[in-house]
Order: structure tokens, then C-alpha cells, then sequence
């Protein structure tokens, strides 16, 4: 069985089968309507990084949306690492998932209606940009053809599905053959990308957008390792022009932690390599990362046991 699970597992109505066989109803209204909220949970080395604080997210999350699947933060917790232990993933991108469900009375279109359920999968871990790339440095785009969704809108702190912005970012940046797209709001201030949130650094001050964000827990890392670094923050609106004037760039992701950004549009930043700035936060971001302090460990069956 565990080899069956190598590949992805999930976690299904208290069951753990391989991920090949997950699935939820055609008619659920988190398929039909985008009506579900998630978050994502990095494992390294055995172990879950920040957990409570991701978990705590996804409750947030699910409390802004009303969706109740009548499980305990233990009782998901428990899940996730009950998942990656059969899994026998030491390396994982790890999914919490809860959607508003199948209405129980047939062709009802009131929310209140539909029978809230939790699942939870997990696949070997996940880089938002390739390591590869990012070694020889990132690149990105301001994305000229898509704004980003307006907070009025759809809540950017509650994590959602709602990626048709980041989707036409992303073909506009493969089309001209960079990495990723950083979206601005419809006043021209920068916001984050798919799957990141986004960093500039001038001088000593590190920056970082205020509205069109989801809260990241790297992005909250980042802003707690500055102070350890005496970097004064400003989290405030950022025009695009003043974003292009940084010293550095940097993206933060549960899908590779700190990664430096050395040329958007034709500005190339810190002679076109990774910064100090950036580097010394990199480093302590990976020493925190191994920290009991904020290290969950996963408890794996023995290779005799499996």
C-alpha cells in the first residue's frame, strides 16, 4: 500500500487511499462554483514547518467563507499527519481542503443547504519555480494583460481557487519566455503572483503590499526574520514604478521558501544575481525551517512495518 502511495495520497471521509483514486462529486459546488477554501502545508525532512499557523489560516479561511466540515483542528491535524505517514513522503506539499458539498435537498441553490466536507492530499514537494531556475536567477514580468482581483471582490486572505487572473498572468509570462507574473491592482500597485507573495528591498527597508494579498505564513516569516535583521518594514501600497527602483526583489512560497527575483521587465536588480539582503534572509529562513521550535515531525512506520 505504501507504494501505492508514494506518488500522492489523500485523505477522504477518514479513509487514506493514493491520490489516483481521490474525487469528489461532479456536482459538488466546490467544483461547480469555486465555493471551497484550502491551504497548503510544507513538509521537509520528516517534519511539518509552521503547522498550527497554516491550520489556524485554514480555520480563518473556512469561518470568512461559513463552511463547517465538523472537525476539530486536532482532528486535522491529525489527518494531514496520519496522510504524510502512509505516504512515507519525507518531502511533501500538503493540501487541506474544505468545500461547500452537494446540496442535500435536491436543486437547492441556498448554501445553507449543502453538506460541508474535509479532504486533504499530499504529492512529493512542490517549487513554485524550479530550483534549477532559480539558481541562475528567476525572472518575472508585471503583468500587462490582467489585474489582479479585486479585494472587494473575492477576499485575497481567505485562500480560494479563484485563479483565472493568475492563469492569464502566467500565459503572458510563457509567452514571453519568463518564469512568472507579478499582478498589480487597477491603480498600477503591485500585489503578489501565483502562489507567492512578493518582496523589494531599498537599502535597508523591506517592502511589501498591504491590500491584494493573502496573508502568507513565508510572508510572515520574512517580516519576523527582518526584525531579527533590523530591517525596518513598511507594509504599505507600492506603485510600480517605486517597486522597480528596489535594490532587490525576492519572492516567499511554501513551494521553496525565499526565492530572489533578478530581472522583471528589462530591470535587472543586484547585477542580475541574488542579493545580500535577500541571501541573509534565504539563509535564516532555512535555519528556522529545521528548528524544533517550529518543526511538527511525522512519526513513519518502519521499513519492516510498511
Amino acid at each position: 500500500m505504501q507504494q501505492a502511495l508514494s506518488a500522492g495520497a489523500a485523505w477522504m471521509n477518514g479513509t487514506i487511499i493514493p491520490i489516483s483514486e481521490a474525487s469528489i462529486p461532479v456536482t459538488d459546488w466546490g467544483l461547480t462554483h469555486s465555493d471551497i477554501t484550502y491551504d497548503v502545508a510544507p513538509v521537509r525532512d520528516g517534519a511539518f514547518f509552521r503547522l498550527n499557523d497554516y491550520i489556524d489560516r485554514f480555520f480563518a479561511s473556512m469561518a470568512a467563507l461559513q463552511l463547517n466540515p465538523d472537525m476539530t483542528k486536532q482532528q486535522v491535524q491529525d489527518a494531514l499527519i496520519d496522510m504524510v505517514a502512509a505516504s512515507a513522503m519525507r518531502e511533501s506539499y500538503v493540501a487541506m481542503v474544505c468545500s461547500r458539498g452537494v446540496p442535500k435537498i435536491a436543486g437547492s441553490r441556498d448554501p445553507r443547504d449543502c453538506r460541508n466536507h474535509f479532504y486533504a492530499w499530499c504529492v512529493p514537494y512542490v517549487h513554485v519555480i524550479k530550483p534549477e531556475i532559480v539558481a541562475s536567477g528567476a525572472t518575472a514580468i508585471i503583468a500587462e494583460g490582467v489585474t489582479r482581483i479585486a479585494d472587494s471582490s473575492i477576499n485575497p486572505m481567505v485562500k480560494n481557487y479563484h485563479w483565472g487572473d493568475f492563469t492569464k498572468a502566467i500565459f503572458e509570462a510563457k509567452e514571453k519566455h519568463v518564469e512568472t507574473a507579478i499582478l498589480t491592482d487597477a491603480n498600477g500597485f503591485v500585489t503578489e503572483g501565483p502562489g507567492f507573495n512578493i518582496f523589494a528591498i531599498t537599502g535597508k527597508t523591506l517592502l511589501t503590499s498591504t491590500h491584494g494579498v493573502l496573508a502568507g505564513i513565508t510572508r510572515k516569516t520574512v517580516l519576523e526574520i527582518a526584525e531579527k535583521l533590523q530591517l525596518k518594514t513598511e507594509i504599505r501600497a507600492i506603485s510600480t514604478a517605486e517597486f522597480l527602483k528596489a535594490d532587490e526583489v525576492f519572492i516567499s512560497s511554501s513551494a521553496g521558501g525565499i526565492i530572489p527575483i533578478v530581472q522583471i521587465n528589462d530591470r535587472v536588480f543586484a547585477g542580475g544575481v541574488c542579493g545580500k539582503t535577500t541571501k541573509d534572509i534565504h539563509h535564516i529562513y532555512w535555519q528556522w525551517f529545521a528548528s524544533p521550535k517550529f518543526r511538527t515531525p511525522i512519526t513513519y512506520a518502519t521499513s519492516n512495518e510498511a
